[in-house]
């Protein structure tokens, strides 16, 4: 089932109207919890067993370690869930890559090897789950959270279908603590979060399926290259049209949940607004992006271990994270590009504040003790220049996109030989209209989140007058349901 579905509208309807019956808390909630099992099933109904089995084994496992004091017996226990997570993962969504990669390399060697390709079914959302599966059972075996009790309370932290196929990646204390004690929307809560819902499908429907996913299907699909102008388009369609896609689903999900009267975890915040790429993963996918961080980039030793290590780790974290998205080298190479412009941007800064300190040093003509101390965070107060960054930064951003969404590596190369104008006489592809439509709805994108860059939406409807938030309200219900075609599903279903 998919958000912009009617059997959705229906479902939550039905849904609502249940969670706020007279029922006892645990009767809401195993309703709940019943409607996740559905709102999965709906897909394929026999990956239910993998979600239950990832389930099961890790309340147990966690309870298990919590209770052991035995710090080998902790790591063994700890491991079981590592294996069982990670391996369902790897076989059902690697399997098939790792196989191909294994074959070409004995190729490679002269070792002829066919192997019967593998009939393998990604179930949808298992990157999904099965990461915050894994952060609940870190987080216990690191002592930071207190295994919860209740089987009932687990599952549906596991499974609460808003947030089920493509997130936000919630941990334990974003969600267990709420399960806690009865909860209901207040009427505030509720409004709210049918607008949320409202606009999270205006952006998916309207904006990314209706007015973009042509121009960009159509330009990445092309086996020739095309002019420079068409190129460009369609990658700034798939840029467009993947953000208001993905921010769309989390923007249903986090309406849909709060119509319950339950608070997830933002997961944008307006990244083609970013002032590099540090920037960029504070405000896109905030919590993979967070994930990644605490339970890898950490771990491995963050930069507490000089600059060496610390860009290898930023490396090995962004290259972790493209594979995340997809079996392919192509989103190896699009990690390894994030990769590659973290490290860049976190030389130009210690170049930047080294600079600096030569400069304080040479004014007060006396080395500096503590540099720390004297060396004011790195800002840009010209507003011109901080825009022209922001631009740079959405360039390069656009770039990595071409890798993310292109079907191959040879595909990217020729579409970034187009882009570039390296390879002449380029096909024209795209008529007018839908090289102005894509050109209006980049910029309008760009002028909104410049504008929202450090506030929410929250905050400017609480400025508005409550007219003017109805009729942008209604306009887009209106728009929604004229430019509705087809239940697609979300791009990130398939990671």
């Amino acid at each position: 089932m998919v958000f912009n579905s009617y059997t959705f509208i229906v479902f939550l309807g039905l849904i609502l109207l249940l969670h706020n019956l007279p029922f006892s808390w645990r009767v809401k909630k195993i309703n709940l919890l019943l409607a996740s099992y559905l709102f999965y099933a709906l897909w394929n109904p026999p990956f239910i067993l993998l979600l239950w089995l990832s389930t099961v084994v890790d309340f147990y496992m966690a309870r298990l370690i919590s209770l052991e004091q035995r710090p080998l017996r902790r790591k063994l226990l700890l491991t079981v869930s590592l294996v069982l997570n990670l391996g369902m993962l790897s076989y059902f969504k690697y399997g098939g890559f790792l196989l191909e990669n294994f074959t070409a390399l004995l190729s490679a060697v002269g070792i002829v090897f066919q192997a019967a390709k593998p009939d393998i079914i990604l179930p949808v959302g298992i990157s999904f789950y099965t990461f915050v599966t894994l952060s609940y059972t870190l987080d216990v075996y690191r002592r930071r959270f207190t295994p919860e009790p209740s089987l009932l309370n687990f599952a549906l932290f596991v499974t609460f279908f808003p947030h089920l196929v493509a997130g936000p990646i919630v941990r334990p204390e974003d969600l267990i603590p709420q399960f806690k004690t009865p909860r209901r929307a207040t009427a505030e809560q509720l409004s709210w979060g049918l607008f949320l819902l409202s606009l999270g499908l205006f952006m998916k429907v309207t904006i990314a399926d209706g007015l973009l996913a042509d121009t960009a299907d159509l330009i990445f699909g092309l086996p020739f290259p095309v002019q420079t102008l068409d190129a460009w388009t369609g990658v700034l369609a798939f840029s467009g049209q993947i953000f208001c896609d993905f921010a769309g689903y989390s923007t249903c999900a986090i309406g849909v949940s709060l119509c319950l009267g339950f608070v997830l975890p933002d997961n944008f915040r307006y990244p083609y607004a970013a002032i590099g790429f540090s920037d960029f993963w504070r405000r896109w996918h905030i919590t993979l992006s967070t994930w990644l961080r605490d339970y890898l980039y950490i771990p491995l030793g963050g930069n507490r271990h000089g600059a060496v290590r610390m860009f290898a780790n930023l490396m090995i974290t962004m290259l972790l994270g493209g594979l995340w998205h997809g079996a392919s080298w192509t989103f190896v190479i699009w990690g390894a590009l994030h990769g590659l412009f973290l490290c860049l941007e976190r030389l130009w800064r210690d170049w930047s504040a080294n600079r600096r300190v030569r400069v304080a040093e040479l004014a007060m003509d006396a080395p500096l003790v503590n540099r720390a101390s004297v060396i004011p965070p790195l800002s840009f107060p010209n507003p011109f220049t901080k825009f022209g960054l922001a631009l740079l930064t959405l360039f390069l951003v656009n770039i990595t996109w071409v890798f993310f969404r292109a079907p191959t590596f040879d595909g990217a190369m020729l579409l970034l030989l187009s882009m570039f104008g390296i390879i002449p006489n380029g096909a024209a592809m795209l008529t007018n209209l839908a090289i102005l439509t894509v050109g209006l709805v980049t910029v309008v994108l760009i002028t909104c989140h410049w504008l929202m860059r450090n506030s929410s939406l929250l905050n400017l409807s609480k400025r508005l007058p409550w007219w003017v938030l109805s009729l942008g309200w209604a306009g887009m219900l209106i728009l929604v349901i004229l430019t509705q075609k087809s239940s697609g599903s979300f791009i990130y279903f398939q990671f």
